[in-house]
């Protein structure tokens, strides 16, 4: 918890080195970038924090906080899965092929679209299109720095608006001012550091209307089934 503390100061001390406009396919390349998992033993686990604060459904943000373990099968060579924990429960959330890169970065898309749809209603579909949209249009990628146990290394994000210029975000109860982040690096396992969902307080409110961010606790020795 430690750490996880530190590595969460740290991405919010940490100042942009610089900024590099991306192509579509290049956005889309850095955010699902394969093989992030190919030097993770399979005997270990990747181990990521979610918190949720929803002022449209908090029951939901409750529902949705916890931690999400990413273990390999120990009876299906090459795959994956996720599983949600939350007061010593715990929740498949999914087998994934390994090879592929690490799932949370389709979890986090996932996670967002179920939540805006229960929160604010409209169509997940519609939701999701957008989404798969803001994921191949040019963007910036900000270079940074953050310090991991006393280590200064480089990182990298992206943000995306998915709903930026949507001709129905005013009917969005507050989802069409969404950025979607995610911050990346080499020195971390599995590649994501930080994912983060916000859609910030309307005129008069107190507090995000949506906040969500999964972040990297740790590698641990882990087991899959």
């Amino acid at each position: 918890m430690l750490r996880r503390l530190m590595l969460v100061a740290a991405l919010c001390a940490a100042g942009p080195l610089g900024a590099v406009t991306l192509e579509g396919q290049q956005t889309y390349d850095l955010l699902f970038r394969s093989g992030t998992l190919d030097e993770i033993g399979r005997d270990k686990a990747l181990v990521y924090t979610r918190e949720v604060r929803n002022s449209l459904k908090p029951e939901a943000a409750d529902r949705d906080t916890g931690e999400i373990a990413l273990l390999f099968s120990d009876t299906e060579e090459g795959i994956a899965r996720l599983e949600f924990r939350q007061d010593g429960r715990h929740r498949g959330m999914g087998k994934f092929p390994a090879s592929v890169g690490n799932p949370m970065i389709m979890m986090f898309y996932e996670s967002v679209i179920r939540d805006m749809a229960e929160s604010a209603g409209g169509s997940p579909f519609y939701i999701r299109n957008r989404v798969k949209e803001a994921l191949v249009q040019p963007s910036e990628v900000i270079e940074g720095e953050v310090v991991i146990d006393g280590e200064t290394v480089p990182t990298r994000t992206i943000r995306l608006y998915p709903f930026r210029d949507d001709p129905n975000a005013d009917r969005m109860q507050g989802f069409g001012a969404l950025e979607l982040e995610v911050t990346m690096s080499e020195a971390v396992p599995g590649w994501y550091m930080q994912l983060v969902a916000d859609v910030p307080a309307e005129a008069g409110g107190e507090g995000p209307v949506y906040h969500s961010v999964i972040t990297f606790d740790a590698l641990r020795a882990g087991g899959g089934q």
